[in-house]
């Protein structure tokens, strides 16, 4: 195992086992890029017909990828998420000799044993992937190459692989080592019933609009955002996403992507780090923020008679809104400080993996390109999951019901790929920055003990150490 990795498994103990903050930080996954529309290939001619037929016939059958006996796969997935446990049940329903034997953990606990977990002699088939560059560079991931060419997923949007492809050290270089459940995308959550309160029409398209709400809610003895600031840190979402507001996607991107020389205490991040403490200032969050869980503001802004109006979260909770409370609350992207500008995100896919010593590895491959093109998978992915799902770009996206969170956060991931402004996530750019960095520095700013610019300062240090 090599020393980086060590570092970061042995890191990620920190987490503790607060579930829920895993979900919210790694339901992005590697995030990145939007999986943007891209046109369909077009075939013309006897030569092209040729073609399509030679590339059908060479897609693998169920009995060739899984034989002709009965076979069980294992999974080994993260706490919180039934989706995929819902789709594994949909396939051994239509492929009745399929079973699986499924272990859930939280993703702090994934994280931490993924190397041991990964390298035993029962490694699962599936895997609910950690940061993906340790992984490869101790050889404990199978190359997902070989199914990429077999079931044509360059038939998907390109972008959607480049989070999921690396070469041990850097992402969007190398071959192939995760594989994409869905797109999530973050944005910000509203109570209606309060959003009315304020006299609120229609979803802010600037800034100033959204502080003017804010500023709105505070005299109006509201709690304008809630968040939770224990370990880990909700507070990097506004953070990130007042970066994008005042910098730029690419640089960004560029950091998240560990791109050499790339850093985040540039000029504007400190403009936007400012921003954010001025919330803080102003009380614009609730006051027990920092020690607040994930799972303890969820239960906070579910509650009845709750006060709180914004929530900075993404669309992994959109279907659990949907159930739970319909018509709620409402969900939009964080408007640009100009009116008409770009749109931005935090958006990627919800990660899986298999293992290198998988004993199914050819089966489990299948059941992935099942999800991504099966009508009925498709449809629990967006009903279940809250997420458009990941798959051939001619496939149309199964609507979701018409008001919902899950139809708004569709919505929002069409404007951020059209303005082509998805962001990787910060907190992702190496295995300790969230835990070790971003967390402790964003809760002394939250108490007043530092400043923003020494935030970056410090973050970007720590971001250049774990490079090292």
């Amino acid at each position: 195992m090599s020393r980086k990795f060590q570092s970061r498994a042995r890191r990620g103990t920190l987490l503790g086992g607060e579930q829920q903050q895993g979900r919210v930080r790694r339901g992005l996954g590697r995030a990145a890029v939007p999986a943007c529309v891209t046109g369909a290939l077009v075939l013309a001619g006897g030569t092209g017909i040729a073609a399509a037929a030679k590339a059908k016939s060479s897609t693998p059958t169920f009995a060739q990828a899984c034989g002709t006996k009965s076979v069980t796969l294992t999974g080994d997935f993260e706490t919180g998420f039934p989706d995929i446990i819902d789709l594994t049940k949909l396939f051994s329903k239509q492929y009745p000799r399929v079973h699986w034997k499924i272990n859930t953990n939280a993703y702090a606990e994934i994280t931490t044993n993924a190397p041991l977990v990964l390298a035993g002699k029962n490694a699962p088939d599936l895997v609910r992937l950690p940061i993906l560059e340790g992984l490869v560079k101790d050889h404990l991931l199978l190359s997902l190459n070989k199914y990429y060419n077999e079931y044509h997923w360059n038939t998907f949007p390109s972008s959607v692989w480049a989070q999921n492809r690396t070469n041990g050290s850097e992402l969007n270089t190398g071959q192939i080592y995760a594989w994409g459940l869905n797109n999530q995308v973050t944005g910000i959550y509203y109570n209606k019933a309060l959003a009315r309160k304020l006299e609120m029409k229609g979803t802010p398209k600037t800034l100033a609009q959204l502080e003017a709400l804010f500023a709105k809610a505070k005299k109006a003895g509201l709690t304008p955002i809630e968040v939770w600031n224990a370990v880990p840190t909700g507070l990097t979402f506004p953070l990130q996403q007042l970066m994008a507001d005042y910098g730029s996607v690419n640089a960004i991107n560029n950091w998240a992507y560990d791109k050499p020389g790339s850093s985040i205490d540039t000029p504007a991040n400190v403009r936007a780090a400012t921003v954010l403490a001025s919330w803080i200032k102003d009380g614009y969050f609730n006051s027990d923020a920092t020690a607040q869980t994930y799972s303890g503001a969820m239960s906070e802004w579910t509650a009845p008679g709750s006060k709180d109006v914004f929530l900075f979260n993404g669309n992994w909770q959109a279907g659990s809104f949907d159930t739970s409370q319909p018509g709620k609350y409402g969900f939009f992207a964080m408007p640009p400080v100009k009116a008409g500008g770009k749109v931005a995100a935090i958006i990627g896919p919800l990660q899986y993996g298999i293992a290198a010593k998988a004993p199914d590895p050819s089966c489990t491959a299948y059941f992935l390109n099942w999800v991504s093109t099966n009508p009925a998978a498709r449809k629990l992915n967006v009903e279940q999951g809250g997420a458009p799902p990941i798959g051939p770009t001619k496939l149309s996206v199964p609507k979701a019901k018409p008001g919902t969170n899950t139809e708004e956060s569709i919505q929002v991931g069409v404007a951020v790929a059209k303005d082509n402004q998805g962001m990787g996530f910060i907190t992702n750019a190496n295995g300790s920055i969230y835990t070790e960095s971003e967390t402790p520095e964003l809760q002394s700013l939250f108490a007043g003990q530092t400043t923003p610019a020494a935030v970056l300062k410090s973050i970007q240090s720590a971001y250049k150490s774990e490079g090292s």
